[in-house]
This record gives structure tokens, C-alpha cells and sequence, in this order.
């Protein structure tokens, strides 16, 4: 007897539906997997012969033959279990049919028949309803985030037997209450903006940054508070909207860490890798594609701390995200894109030791170090980097006037962020625009200025689009429709320049 039952997969980070097809017919006893299924997969056969004989059911003593559907998609994780187990049931008459063919099932199965949760579940439940699944069974940890899909009845179920039960129509199971959203997270522990003593200019070139989502680099000596600045981004992050935390969500679903983060968390992502990450850890792949650090951050921030430590390759892997907004990774069975719309905020010392070029310190660096050391951010990675600040020690007992705290200068990134959505639909950063004369505001006095610019200071197209969007940003923070020429000035102050060896 045939029998059918709907599953899903995930490739790179959206999920795909998938047909279990279950076969039981006459022949030696066995039990096959085809459909390209991996070795998690496969090795279902003995998940799912346990946890049916655990849960008080027959095995059938026949040749039992599993498709996985599209059979060219390659298959991978444990979450078929539950579904290869109903439709083993159903082919083999031990449960009815009749409510199977509407309902997905998603679960790995342990030997005892319990359902435990999988990765990916908000992207699962997202392709069951695609595929015209009207409810959609999840194991019970997975039941809040894959409630966060919406549009899907999402049903949660400890073990193989309620499952049966609530096919069977004896004891249904519970629909799930799509979660709130929520503003709570991480960021709490973000330093507040109101502790950092001095750094004028590089407070002003944070909220810039984080206001408009360029990228920005910040350097000096040690001490000097890069670190400090950087973390306190964290808590300058407007929230996410609907349609952004759930593409965040799902991301954070498929690399298996929703728990940090609630379902449909409004919080920016901030990750913080530490510099000996590879490469693949940082923008995604490995044998098994999973999103990287890049993507990870995506709709927030991706901190570099001592950049300069990075692997230069991982550095310049990031080259075609930051342009892009994505990450692009071919294999010989396809090629898939994971999202990485993401801020880059970087930070470093200008040498191995920290104090070439500071007033008052000896360096101790060779020439030749500290241009080895430079150069492992190379000229067009520095090029992606939309302001470089370099800070200056404070002196121990010299304090500025108070400091802005962290939820004053939120604010007005707050409004900014929501005067950049109404005019043009996304941040200054994103907007796309074939030259810098066409970046909204921006008038026949300042195009001139900008060519002018861009001929004394010898300076790329890229540049100088860069600069301009920099500039619309600031003109936004002044609460100006148009851009000014201080607003141009004020945005290439802080432009990349000649590494200084």
C-alpha cells in the first residue's frame, strides 16, 4: 500500500516542501531511504523503527521503500523522522489516512518515540504553508517560533503517540498562539553612550553610522574607547519592523540559535566574532551551508574587533556581502544566496603594538610590520568602509561636558530611520542610485561641489557615492531636506585615506 505525508527541508536558509512517499509491499524485510537524502537521513531507518516499536506499533515485516520528493533535492537533518513514521502507519493500515494529506509533520523522532526539536523550524513551517498545509505539527520546543510563520494552524507535540492520537481524531492537539513580539534581548547589557569621556568626533561618526547604516572603521591606540563606542551601537539600533524581524528570525531559526532570541525578536542583531573565525564561519557555507557571522548580523551590526587580526581572506570575503547584501555560494549541485544586509563596524590599532603616530608613545613596530599589518585590510575592502575616525587619547583627569546618554541619542537615530523609510523605502546606506547627484536632496550647488571634491581629493565613483549617501544622512540628523555643503564637508572629513606606514 501507497501512502504519502508532507514534510519540508531547509536549503541555505529558506525551506522547501518535501513529499514522503511510503511504500509497503511484499519482499524481504527492509527498510530503503531514496531521494537524495544525506546520512542524517538515513540513518532514520533506525530512529524510526525504534520509536514506532517504543510507541506501542507494529513494524511491518515487508520491503518498505521511503521517496523523499523532489527526488533531485539534496536532503539533510533529522526533521523527516515524524513523517516517514505516520506514513509507515498509514501504508501499513494502522492509522487512517484522512487527515494526513492536510497536515504537515516536521520532528526528529528519539528511540523512545518523543519528538525533538530541529533547526530551521520557523523556515519548515514557512514552506508547509506554501505547499496548501492547512495545520502543521512541530515538536513542542519548536512550537513558539514555528507559531511566528503565521497563516499555518502550528500544532505542538511531545512524542509520536499524540501525534497518532490527534490523526486518528481521539485527542486533538493544541493550536499555538503566534508569539508577541519583542523588544526585549541582549542589547540590555549594551554600555551606555553617557559613560564615554571625550570622543566628540567619534560619538558623532557612531550616530552617523547607525542613523544611515554606513559602514565605519574606528581606530587608535589602546584604551582610547573603540571597543567601548562600538558596543554602545547596540543599544542605538531603531527596532525592526514586521516584515525585517521575521527575516532575521528565520535566520537565526535555521542556525539553530532561536533560543537567545524570542521569536520575532525587534532587536537588531549585534554579533561579535572573535578574530580567529575562518572564513566560512564568517559569510557561510561549510559541507552542510549554514549561514555565517554575515548573515547572522543581517538588518544590524557585524562588530569587528582588532580587525587587523582577521584573516585577510575572511576580510575580503566580506567584500561582495557589504556590496550586495548578500552572500552567494556556489556548489556542483546549485547555488544558494543567504541574506547579509548588514552594518560593518570596525575596529583596530594603527600597529601591531598600538602607538605609531601617537604623541608621547614610541613605537615599536619595524616598517615593514606595520605595513604587513595595514595591509591585511586591503585598499578595496577600505574602500567599502563609508567613514574612518581615528580617535586620540583623553587625558585621565580631562573630562568633556556630560555625555549624551544611550536612549537621547537613540532617538534621534529613531526618527531619522523612520524619515529615511517614508521618503525612499530603506536607509541612506541601501539606496541605489547610479551616480551621487542622484541621491535624493541633493541640489545643482552640491553636485558641483561633489565633482569638485572628487578632483582634488582624487577619489573613486564609489567613493564619492558613498560620501554623498554619508552626507544625506547627516543632512537628515540636522533635519534637513537638502544637503548642504557642510553636510558634504562633514562626510568626507571622515573618508578612508592613504594608509600611513
Amino acid at each position: 500500500m501507497l501512502a504519502t505525508a508532507l514534510s519540508a527541508s531547509v536549503v541555505g536558509v529558506e525551506g522547501v516542501a518535501v513529499r514522503v512517499e511510503v511504500d509497503v509491499a511484499f519482499g524481504l524485510p527492509g527498510l530503503t531511504i531514496v531521494g537524495l537524502a544525506g546520512s542524517a537521513v538515513l540513518e532514520a531507518r533506525e530512529r524510526v523503527r525504534a520509536a514506532l516499536r517504543n510507541s506501542g506499533f507494529e513494524v511491518p515485516s515487508r520491503r518498505i521503500t521511503i521517496n523523499l520528493a523532489p527526488a533531485n533535492l539534496p536532503k539533510e537533518g533529522t526533521g523527516h523522522d515524524l513523517a516517514m513514521a505516520t506514513g509507515i502507519l498509514v501504508a501499513s493500515g494502522q492509522l487512517s489516512p484522512s487527515r494526513v494529506a492536510e497536515t504537515a509533520l516536521i520532528g526528529e523522532l528519539a528511540l523512545d518515540g518523543s519528538l525533538r526539536p530541529i533547526p530551521g523550524a520557523m523556515a519548515l513551517v514557512a514552506a508547509a504553508r506554501e505547499a496548501g498545509a492547512s495545520d502543521v505539527v512541530v515538536p513542542s520546543e519548536n512550537a513558539a517560533e514555528g507559531a511566528a510563520v503565521g497563516g499555518i494552524r502550528v500544532r505542538a507535540a511531545h512524542a509520536l503517540g499524540d501525534v497518532t492520537r490527534h490523526l486518528a481524531g481521539i485527542d486533538e492537539l493544541v493550536v499555538v498562539a503566534r508569539p508577541r513580539r519583542s523588544a526585549a534581548g541582549e542589547v540590555d547589557d549594551a554600555p551606555d553612550l553617557a559613560g564615554v569621556i571625550g570622543q566628540v568626533v567619534a560619538r558623532r561618526a557612531l550616530e552617523i553610522a547607525v542613523a544611515g547604516r554606513h559602514n565605519l572603521a574606528l581606530t587608535g591606540p589602546p584604551g582610547v574607547g573603540k571597543t567601548l563606542l562600538s558596543r554602545a551601537a547596540a543599544g542605538l539600533l531603531p527596532l525592526l519592523d514586521d516584515r525585517e524581524a521575521v527575516e532575521v528570525s528565520r535566520i537565526y531559526s535555521v542556525a539553530g540559535l532561536a533560543g537567545p532570541r524570542a521569536p520575532l525578536s525587534l532587536r537588531r542583531p549585534f554579533r561579535a566574532p572573535h578574530h580567529t573565525i575562518s572564513t566560512q564561519a564568517l559569510v557561510g557555507g561549510g559541507p552542510r551551508i549554514r549561514p555565517g557571522e554575515a548573515s547572522l548580523a543581517h538588518r544590524g551590526v557585524l562588530f569587528l574587533d582588532e580587525t587587523l587580526q582577521f584573516r585577510a581572506d575572511a576580510l575580503d570575503a566580506l567584500r561582495g556581502p557589504l556590496d550586495s547584501g548578500s552572500v552567494t555560494i556556489a556548489r556542483v549541485d546549485g547555488v544558494l544566496v543567504l541574506p547579509a544586509r548588514c552594518m560593518l563596524l570596525a575596529a583596530f590599532n594603527p600597529c601591531p603594538c598600538g602607538w605609531f603616530g601617537v604623541d608621547g608613545h614610541a613605537c615599536s613596530c619595524e616598517d615593514g610590520m606595520r605595513r604587513r599589518y595595514q595591509a591585511r585590510l586591503s585598499g578595496p575592502m577600505r574602500d567599502r568602509l563609508d567613514m574612518i575616525v581615528s580617535l586620540e587619547p583623553v587625558g585621565t583627569f580631562r573630562r568633556a561636558r556630560t555625555s549624551e546618554p544611550t536612549a537621547t541619542v537613540a532617538a534621534r537615530i529613531a526618527r531619522v530611520a523612520a524619515i529615511q523609510a517614508e521618503r525612499q523605502g530603506t536607509t541612506s546606506a541601501d539606496v541605489h542610485a547610479s551616480s551621487p547627484a542622484e541621491v535624493v536632496g541633493i541640489g545643482h550647488t552640491v553636485r558641483a561641489l561633489i565633482d569638485s571634491r572628487g578632483r582634488q581629493m582624487g577619489l573613486s565613483m564609489r567613493r564619492l557615492h558613498r560620501s554623498a549617501r554619508v552626507a544625506r544622512t547627516i543632512a537628515d540628523l540636522d533635519g534637513s531636506e537638502v544637503v548642504r555643503a557642510e553636510h558634504l564637508d562633514e562626510a568626507l572629513l571622515h573618508r578612508p585615506k592613504e594608509v600611513r606606514a
